[in-house]
């Protein structure tokens, strides 16, 4: 059986409320990796951003990119070991997308965007997660975690934008293909209440592996 290898990364993707960051701790637990968590409760910009989209979606963007690619950076220099809450990949396609298709971001201020993360992400020398895992669930499930977990910001935000976010996150993954994937129901394991339910999902991360790193090496 495939054993996750100590220098992997690994990256969580999914929508808002999903769960990422409790199976990140999870995760790094069971493997001893390290962990890499989004800048929540200092970003200078997310409570004006939920206030205010038009004035505040850019900036955002320009920051959770800028720290996103910083840790990616970070991650690789230490030699791997890492589990990643959320990717750099979906800022792009989907937070900064949907904004400017939504007119709460200008086509002027997308394209700088775009082409600021197309230097700094898309090229042969960006180091890219050893696998993708993506958390899949239902719309109501995203929505009661939300209310749960009781950020005020998040609860008084209008549902249409929960709804689009969810839209989105299905639409993204059936295209992704920057690493490997491994798509996760909710459902299959249990973090709070039984840590080894996660053992089969590691077995499914660790043959996705083996199995890239052996094409890799071909």
């Amino acid at each position: 059986m495939p054993k996750i290898p100590n220098d992997a990364i690994i990256t969580i993707a999914g929508t808002v409320g999903v769960g990422k960051s409790s199976l990140t701790k999870a995760l790094a637990e069971k493997l001893n990796f390290k962990t890499s968590f989004e800048k929540v409760d200092n970003n200078p910009y997310l409570e004006k951003f939920y206030q205010d989209f038009d004035r505040w979606s850019f900036h955002l963007q320009i920051y959770f990119l800028a720290e996103r690619f910083k840790e990616q950076k970070k991650m690789f220099e230490y030699g791997g070991g890492f589990i990643q809450d959320r990717s750099i990949y979906e800022d792009v396609d989907i937070f900064a997308k949907m904004h400017e298709e939504g007119g709460t971001m200008t086509p002027e201020d997308f394209e700088t965007y775009y082409q600021l993360y197309e230097a700094m992400v898309m090229t042969p020398y960006f180091p890219r997660p050893d696998c993708l895992i993506y958390l899949e669930c239902d719309y109501e499930s995203v929505i009661k975690r939300i209310t749960e977990r009781g950020r005020q910001m998040e609860i008084e935000t209008d549902e249409a934008y929960w709804r689009a976010l969810f839209a989105r996150y299905e639409k993204w993954i059936d295209g992704f293909n920057a690493c490997p994937v491994v798509r996760i129901h909710i459902n299959e394991y249990d973090v709070f209440n039984d840590i080894d339910s996660l053992d089969p999902v590691i077995d499914k991360i660790a043959k996705v592996i083996a199995a890239h790193r052996a094409s890799q090496q071909r």
